[in-house]
């Protein structure tokens, strides 16, 4: 499946709830939030039956999002029936890791193809206030978990914040180490521009230049050997301890060209791009269970994704909403 551009779209996000038990400052206000009505929110026999469509016109990997996916019951019984269904589809997930304590054992089973943990800061009280929760523990024991028990290739993705966390660039560097983990530095993306400001923007510059150890100690990957990566990551080796490290330029350089992914939020709009104001509505064609339809409406809005995103000063989109 091609766009008008000649990308190949072959990676699926869905988003499968937009409830979260954080209330991140650049993600989601503290109250006040109205959720999506339960029956309007995509059911695991929608998400099956997208999939059933999608798989022939060229979807191999999935990743599941929430808000917090792992807040939603049975979700990890509808991801072992998936994988086992579908056993050639590649299906992913990301978490805020809190939760990952009380699912090891299922999760371990579902055969995942990896496994992203969001996390921003390993100073406790800095993870309270971006947080705004006493989770700090439970995602380190979680972080623990994937990394010493479960078969999972782990990465840890960070938000970079000038002000807030670019003092940790290379505590947050050993801690990805120390726990089997890739890390991934993302340019703080403007999403939500009543919490984005220019003043704690952090290029990938100058994410490059808080690398430790100065000229010469990380080597640029070349893209055809970065394991096989399927997203906007650019991964730095350490020449001495070959660890990688990944920076993800979404603001600076722009990584549209490459952009080969759909999204499906929590309510059944499908989006071709993260930054676009609003997608299109396919949740009656789920319901329906009208193949044909979803079919020609996936098409339609694959010809209609746009070649990149631009700025828009007065978004108020929120992650939560569209998917993270």
């Amino acid at each position: 499946m091609n766009d008008s551009y000649g990308r190949e779209l072959n990676y699926l996000r869905v988003s499968v709830t937009d409830r979260c038990n954080f209330r991140c400052l650049y993600c989601m206000p503290e109250e006040g939030v109205h959720f999506i009505p339960h029956e309007n929110i995509v059911t695991y026999e929608d998400i099956d039956f997208l999939l059933g469509v999608l798989i022939p016109m060229g979807i191999r990997k999935v990743r599941f999002t929430g808000g917090e996916p792992l807040v939603r019951r049975g979700f990890l019984g509808f991801l072992k029936d998936l994988k086992r269904n579908r056993p050639q589809l590649k299906i992913a997930l990301t978490t805020n890791g809190s939760l990952v304590r009380l699912f090891a054992e299922e999760l371990g089973a579902v055969g995942l193809s990896g496994l992203n943990v969001s996390l921003d800061t390993i100073d406790k009280e800095k993870f309270k206030t971006v947080t705004r929760t006493d989770e700090f523990e439970n995602v380190m024991e979680g972080i623990d978990i994937i990394g010493k028990k479960l078969n999972i290739p782990l990465k840890i993705n960070t938000v970079a914040i000038k002000g807030f966390n670019d003092d940790e660039i290379e505590n947050l560097i050993d801690f990805a180490r120390e726990k089997n983990a890739v890390i991934r530095f993302i340019e703080f993306m403007p999403l939500d521009c009543s919490v984005w400001s220019k003043d704690n923007f952090l290029s990938a510059d100058d994410i490059l230049a808080c690398l430790p150890g100065g000229a010469g100690t990380w080597e640029k990957e070349d893209v055809s050997a970065s394991h096989g990566t399927d997203g906007p990551a650019v991964y730095y080796r350490n020449v001495h301890t070959n660890q990688r490290v990944g920076i993800i330029a979404a603001v600076s350089s722009h990584f549209c060209d490459k952009c080969n992914r759909l999204r499906v939020t929590a309510n059944g709009e499908l989006r071709t791009c993260l930054f676009a104001e609003k997608g299109q509505d396919i949740l009656p064609l789920l319901r329906a269970r009208n193949e044909e339809a979803l079919r020609e409406a996936v098409i339609s809005s694959v010809r209609m994704k746009p070649k990149g995103w631009q700025f828009l000063p007065e978004t108020q989109k929120h992650m939560w909403q569209i998917g993270g």
